[in-house]
C-alpha cells in the first residue's frame, strides 16, 4: 500500500510529535508499505549537529520518503502569525504533491494543526481513505487556555473542525475520555470515531546508547534529577514546577532539570532568575538518539499541563518516561486520562494541578520513598510494554486502511 502521513512535525525536529511520526513511518516500512512523509522544513528544536546540517526538499531515508516543505513561521511567533501560516501549510503541501505527483492509497493527516486535515479531504474527493489522527482537540484546547476568544475566530474554527471530521474516514484520538468529548459535540461521528493510543518504542529506549554523559557535560552534582522535556508553551504550565522546586530549595540532593525550548522559556528562565532558585537548571533539546542516554541518569519524569484545559489529554511524554523506567511526578488537571495512566500502571503520582500545595507535597513524598523508585519505574515500564507498544498500536491503526 502507498501511504501518505501528513504532519508539521518530523525529525530532526524534537518533539514528542515528531518522534511519533518517524516511529509509525518506519513500522509501516517494516510492514513493506510504500511510505511517504510531508513535513516542514526542520527550523525548530534542533540539536547543534542538525542546526547546522543543510536539507533537500525530497530526501529517502532509511526507505522512506521524506518531502520538506518550507513554510511561514509557525513556533515562537505571535498567535495570529502561526494561525496564517497554519492555514497556508495545506496549500503549500498540496502543491508540493502535486509537484512530485503523489498519489497514495491511504493518507493520514497528524493534527494539530487542524488546517492540515485540509491535504486529507482534498485526496478524499479523489476516493482515497483518509484518517485523521487527532491530538488534541483544537479549538477546544485553545479556547480553554485564553488563546481563542474572539467569537469569529471560534465560529471558524469549529467550521473547519466540523468539516475535518466529516470527510475523513475514520477519526482516531488518543484516549477514551477525548473519544467521550468527541462523541458528546458530534454523535454522529459514532461509526467512524476509534481510539488510537500514543505508542511507544520500550525496546529502543532501552538499546539506543549514544555514550553522552550529562552528569560530566553539565556538570550535575546532585543525587537525584527530576527532569521535564520537551517544549516549554503556555499548556505545559511550567511555572508551578517552579513553585514546587521554591518549595524544596531545602532538597540539597534534588535538581529540576528543565531541557527543551519553546514560547515560556525565557519567561521561566526570568522567573527562576527572579527567585533566585539553584535547583533549577534549563538546557536546550538533545537528539533523540541522546535523549535516552539523559534519561538514564534520571530519577523522576516530570510532566504538567495547566489546570485551564478541559480536554482530556495524555502528554505523550508521560510514555517515554515510563519506557525508560522512571517514577512519574504527573501535575495534571482533573479531566486528563493521564491521571488515569498513572495510577492504574502504579508508577508514581498524578495530583490536580490547580491544587499547588497538594503538587509540593506530592513531590516531597515520592522524593521521600527514593528506595521505591526501582520498583516504580519498572511497573511503568511494565505497563507501557502491556498496553501502548508500537506494534500493538500500529497494527490497530493498519486495520483501518
Amino acid at each position: 500500500m502507498n501511504i501518505l502521513l501528513v504532519t508539521d512535525s518530523y525529525p530532526p525536529e524534537i518533539r514528542s510529535a515528531s518522534h511519533l511520526m518517524l516511529e509509525l513511518a518506519e513500522e509501516l516500512h517494516d510492514r513493506d508499505h510504500q511510505v511517504t512523509v510531508i513535513t516542514t522544513w526542520p527550523e525548530y528544536n534542533l540539536d547543534q549537529g542538525s542546526a547546522q546540517r543543510s536539507f533537500t526538499v525530497k530526501e529517502i531515508e532509511n526507505g522512506i520518503t521524506v518531502l520538506r516543505v518550507k513554510t511561514l513561521p509557525h513556533h515562537n511567533v505571535k498567535y495570529l502569525f502561526r494561525g496564517v501560516a497554519q492555514l497556508l501549510m495545506p496549500l503549500q503541501f498540496l502543491w508540493k504533491l502535486r509537484q512530485y505527483r503523489i498519489r497514495p492509497d491511504v493518507v493520514v493527516v497528524y493534527s494539530p494543526p487542524l488546517p492540515l486535515a485540509l491535504v486529507g479531504s482534498w485526496f478524499r474527493r479523489k476516493k482515497i481513505r483518509f484518517v485523521l489522527n487527532v491530538q488534541d482537540l483544537f479549538p477546544q484546547n485553545a479556547i480553554d487556555l485564553g488563546i481563542l476568544t474572539h467569537s469569529i475566530q471560534i465560529r471558524f474554527f469549529r467550521d473547519l473542525e466540523n468539516f475535518a471530521y466529516h470527510t475523513a474516514d475514520v477519526v482516531t484520538v488518543h484516549s477514551d475520555g477525548n473519544q467521550k468529548i468527541v462523541l458528546q459535540q458530534y454523535p454522529q461521528l459514532e461509526n467512524k470515531l476509534r481510539t488510537l493510543h500514543n505508542w511507544v518504542d520500550v525496546e529502543n529506549h532501552q538499546t539506543s546508547i549514544v555514550n553522552t554523559d550529562f552528569r560530566s557535560k553539565w556538570n550535575i552534582q546532585e543525587k537525584y534529577i527530576a527532569i521535564f522535556a520537551g517544549v516549554m508553551g503556555p499548556s505545559q504550565y511550567l511555572k508551578l514546577v517552579l513553585h514546587v522546586a521554591e518549595q524544596m530549595q531545602d532538597q540539597s540532593e534534588l535538581l529540576f532539570l528543565m531541557v527543551g525550548d519553546g514560547k515560556e522559556k525565557e519567561k521561566l528562565q526570568n522567573l527562576a532568575r527572579e527567585k533566585s532558585l539553584n535547583n533549577v537548571r534549563f538546557e536546550g533539546f538533545v537528539s533523540r538518539e541522546a535523549y535516552h542516554d539523559l534519561l538514564r541518569i534520571c530519577s523522576i519524569g516530570l510532566v504538567c499541563l495547566s489546570p485551564q484545559n478541559q480536554t482530556p489529554v495524555v502528554p505523550a511524554k508521560i510514555l517515554g518516561y515510563m519506557a525508560a523506567g522512571l517514577p512519574i511526578a504527573a501535575f495534571l488537571q482533573s479531566s486528563s486520562d493521564g491521571q488515569v495512566i498513572v495510577k492504574s500502571a502504579q508508577c508514581g503520582f498524578s495530583v490536580d494541578s490547580a491544587d499547588k500545595d497538594a503538587c509540593v507535597q506530592s513531590m516531597k513524598n515520592l522524593l521521600s520513598q527514593s528506595d521505591s523508585f526501582a520498583k516504580l519505574g519498572q511497573n511503568g515500564k511494565n505497563y507501557a510494554t502491556e498496553n501502548f507498544s508500537k506494534e500493538v498500536c500500529v497494527s490497530h491503526l493498519e486495520s483501518m486502511f
